[in-house]
């Protein structure tokens, strides 16, 4: 059993909120591919992915980034 990142959630505070340009600059600097991916599962539960496009892009680009093993951030 996991939990669900605090990031994510505070990510989503802003994409419900309205303000997808603060949530696109935090995604382009996300802890971890974890975190990216529990927010992706939040926005697919609320029906958010096909109503914020921009958003939707930004983090499956930077899931990719973030798998490359030369660009990971260190912890």
């Amino acid at each position: 059993m996991s939990r669900q990142s605090v990031w994510a959630t505070k990510v989503m505070a802003l994409i419900k909120g309205g303000n997808s340009t603060a949530a696109i600059a935090q995604i382009k600097v996300a802890p971890s591919v974890k975190d990216l991916q529990d927010l992706r599962k939040q926005m697919a539960a609320g029906n958010l992915l096909k109503t914020h496009p921009n958003v939707d892009a930004a983090s499956s680009d930077m899931i990719v980034a973030l798998s490359a093993p030369r660009l990971h951030r260190a912890p």
